[in-house]
């Protein structure tokens, strides 16, 4: 995953920037750059495919100049790991680098091309570089400029930028993705890990979401999207910072919640070239018209995944789905026929149940694909093929990134398998990338519902049972919301089928019983809706998760109506996960447990 790193030293820019890039190398990358400013402002850049080693080998020992500069390292998304591709890029007199996607970088660049503006690169982070360097041009100053550039990008993004002819003088925007300012004897940095930071600063500032900053020898000037000056708190920095930090979160889980936009944004592009809103068919290697059936196994949060992505293998693949509980699959005596695909899922790699599930279905002498998080675990050294999903370190225990970032991953499977099996048309399955593509800002924009769903854990956290329900996918979605619940805040809770409601549930429902609705307006609305009135009319208390369309049809009546963005339809189980996660959360911090440890449980589940 991409790192930056920024730098206006006391000394010379280069060897510290490429110090700390060397602390970011864990999250992955496929091609590095620096770019420094010397003292007369002159601008040099250095870039290489590959590891960090081969742009050193590019300077061969000559660092260039100056005590101002930025870094980079990238993992691909628009466009292959080619020199030409790597960052910073530039367009005089800015040079800038970025974490995220742009979105609507097809439309600018087309705009920019329009007036005469050519391009270097395949990248949406070029574009970014065209856009401030033309934006200086018509505003009085760089903040106004910043301002309108920013202003003009959708997506999600962390960038910095360098000038050509201003030495002490760097840029930073964030909106979606990491980004954080630290102060130390070495100088002024910007970084998109503490872990990069660490080692040369006193204290770090971590900017929030749709901050710009503009940083001088000692000093970061920090302002809204708007332009309005703000305040940001310094946080110390422990010399001995773990890989993995809180910043300034009160908990492991709240940062790893904010943090999805950035994951889901590497892991969709990981398997789909953004540029050309292909799949790379090469990141999935299993020919799915040879695969009679598909068997899913897992546990926890990984079964929920495979849950909602059965729903997308049958619809877009046209192939049976089996689904079972790992603890359960070890010890069936099923049929495995060696034409079937066993497809397991875990965040570690490592979970017990799940590993003897995957040597059983090897030992039947079926093809294995693991869906992980952690590449050199047991599990991805032993399957056929590995699927990774790049979530990153996730601490906190109750999953919430890996769980969206398996998703992301089983929706783009599900396509090849319709690619495949020729049950997808070329246009429909370009018409479900471009739906993928949108994954991370339709999650951006659910996290934003934090201060709503702050308000409705209060309806929740008193409770001693809540009861949530979904129909299709909102299904899976509703489990997983009440497993969260469960995990968290101690509160006895359990997700349905909403047309299994009047089979027995319904009992258990009465004023002091929360009832929650997972219910986007999709081709089961009706029916929900449906089930949700006959919980109205024994006096359950509902909280009903939908979206624009789903509110209007419905108009007033609920406890609670919480509208999240508007989603295609493969995208709503991933943006509907998002008030899940935050619902739960702080109910469980309104019930003073303990989130990111909370008790009886593990992260890794290494035992049966």
């Amino acid at each position: 995953m991409c790192g930056i790193v920024g730098i206006i030293g006391r000394g010379p820019a280069a060897p510290l920037l490429l110090d700390a890039l060397k602390r970011l190398e864990y999250r992955g990358y496929d091609s590095a750059g620096i770019a420094t400013v010397d003292a007369d402002g002159t601008l040099t850049r250095a870039r290489a495919a590959g590891k960090l080693r081969n742009l050193e080998g590019v300077l061969n020992g000559a660092m260039p100049g100056g005590s101002t500069g930025i870094g980079h390292t990238r993992w691909a998304t628009h466009g292959a790991p080619t020199e030409a591709n790597a960052h910073p890029h530039l367009a005089s007199p800015v040079a800038v680098v970025h974490n995220g996607i742009i979105e609507n970088f097809r439309a600018l660049r087309t705009a920019l091309a329009a007036k005469g503006v050519s391009f270097s690169s395949e990248t949406d982070t070029e574009t970014i570089a065209h856009l401030l360097a033309a934006n200086l041009q018509t505003e009085a100053d760089l903040k106004a400029a910043l301002v309108e550039t920013v202003a003009a990008l959708e997506g999600a993004y962390s960038l910095a930028f360098a000038f050509e002819g201003q030495p002490g003088t760097l840029a930073a925007a964030r909106r979606g993705s990491p980004l954080a300012i630290g102060n130390g004897p070495d100088g002024i940095m910007i970084g998109s890990d503490a872990i990069a930071l660490a080692p040369f600063c006193d204290d770090i500032i971590y900017l929030e979401d749709g901050d710009i900053a503009i940083l001088s020898a000692g000093k970061a000037d920090i302002f809204d999207s708007t332009g309005a000056a703000v305040s940001r708190p310094a946080m110390p920095v422990p010399m001995e910072v773990s890989v993995a930090e809180k910043g300034n979160f009160r908990h492991f889980m709240a940062k790893e919640i904010h943090e999805q936009p950035e994951v889901l944004t590497h892991t969709i592009s990981h398997y789909v070239d953004v540029a050309a809103g292909t799949l790379r068919p090469d990141r999935i290697d299993l020919d799915f018209s040879k695969i009679s059936r598909i068997s899913i196994t897992a546990c926890g949060t990984a079964y929920i995944a495979g849950l909602v992505a059965r729903h997308w293998f049958e619809a877009f693949g046209g192939i049976a789905v089996d689904l079972d509980m790992a603890s359960e699959y070890r010890y069936r005596s099923q049929l495995m026929p060696k034409d079937e695909l066993a497809l397991v899922i875990s965040q570690s790699g490592e979970t017990a149940d799940t590993l003897a599930s995957l040597r059983k279905a090897k030992a039947a002498g079926q093809r294995v694909a693991a869906v992980v998080n952690v590449r050199s675990s047991t599990m991805a050294r032993e399957a056929d093929l590995v699927l990774p999903t790049l979530a990153g370190i996730e601490i906190g225990v109750a999953s919430t990134k890996a769980f969206v970032c398996q998703l992301a991953t089983l929706a783009c499977v599900a396509i090849k398998a319709g690619m495949d099996r020729g049950t997808l048309s070329e246009s429909a399955a370009a018409a479900l990338v471009g739906d993928l593509i949108e994954v991370p800002r339709l999650v951006s924009e659910a996290i934003r519902l934090e201060a709503d769903l702050t308000r409705t854990a209060r309806l929740i956290a008193p409770a001693s049972t809540a009861l949530y329900i979904g129909r299709g996918p909102s299904y899976g979605i509703a489990l997983e919301g009440a497993l969260k619940l469960k995990e968290l805040s101690y509160i006895h809770a359990e997700g349905y089928a909403a047309g299994e409601l009047k089979h027995g549930p319904i009992a258990l429902v009465d004023d002091t019983v929360p009832v929650v609705v997972v219910a986007p307006h999709d081709a089961f609305f009706a029916k929900t809706v449906s089930n949700m009135e006959e919980v109205a009319a024994r006096g359950g208390r509902i909280i009903v998760m939908t979206d624009a369309a789903g509110a209007a049809e419905m108009g007033e009546g609920s406890a609670e109506t919480i509208v999240m963005p508007t989603a295609p339809a493969m995208a709503a189980p991933m943006v509907s996960a998002i008030p899940m996660q935050l619902l739960a959360y702080h109910a469980a911090v309104l019930n003073g447990t303990d989130v990111d440890q909370p008790r009886n449980l593990a992260k890794s589940v290494t035992v049966e």
